[in-house]
């Protein structure tokens, strides 16, 4: 991976988390003027959020595709936003963690139960995955390689080794884009179960506790990595 393809999608980053914040400002119009918002208009601005989302899985692809180690600890991200990682992205179950600290009031004896459901099967697709992790990790023979993935997906890569020239099997790299690939369509796939079981005005909510997450994470974690440069 040449740094002129980090730079590109550090570029693409930067341009996401600005419409980011923009869809933050619309979300949270749509609120305050929910009784005045035609149901259409409404409909058309989640859908455009979701496809916001869709196009950052899409370029986070392509970088995958083109060196996996990267995705594992991205040099795009700060310090904490690398500590949330799991399988190089945010763990699923925490959608669960936002609707219910976002709509606990709010949710009916069904949707509940829905979401039980759904928080059940997903756990259980995480452990899959974590087993999934665990093997690649035990077929690894080099030394060097097992060092790479602790705490199924959290890892720490030197430059060195994310290089193009670096000798990592073709094959491990193949296991770990697989991975990553199932990890981000099931982050995906809950999203949008989610999103399903939930009332148009309870999307409005919840999407806005995810916007405001992610950007106060990303500012916090900028913040702090700065002081500590400044610090060092």
């Amino acid at each position: 991976m040449s740094d002129v393809n980090v730079a590109a999608f550090e570029e693409f980053l930067q341009g996401w988390l600005n419409r980011q914040r923009n869809y933050l400002d619309e979300l949270l119009s749509a609120q305050e003027l929910r009784q005045q918002m035609d149901g259409t208009e409404r409909m058309n601005l989640l859908n455009r959020v979701i496809c916001h989302y869709g196009q950052y899985y899409e370029e986070k692809s392509k970088i995958a595709h083109q060196n996996i180690l990267l995705v594992f600890s991205p040099p795009w991200l700060s310090s904490l936003e690398k500590s949330y990682l799991w399988i190089a992205g945010f763990k699923p179950g925490l959608t669960f963690h936002l609707v219910n600290k976002t709509l606990e009031d709010d949710l009916s004896e069904e949707q509940k139960e829905r979401l039980d459901e759904l928080k059940q099967e997903t756990k259980m697709k995480e452990r899959e995955l974590n087993d999934e992790m665990a093997k690649v990790h035990e077929s690894t023979a080099a030394p060097p390689l097992l060092d790479l993935i602790r705490s199924h997906g959290r890892v720490c890569l030197s430059r060195s080794f994310m290089a193009e020239g670096s000798n990592v099997p073709n094959t491990f790299k193949e296991k770990l884009e697989n991975l990553v690939t199932n990890a981000d369509a099931l982050r995906t796939e809950t999203a949008l179960r989610v999103v399903q079981i939930l009332r148009p005005a309870q999307v409005l909510k919840f999407f806005v506790s995810v916007a405001e997450l992610q950007l106060r994470v990303r500012s916090l974690g900028l913040g702090k990595d700065a002081e500590s440069g400044n610090q060092g």
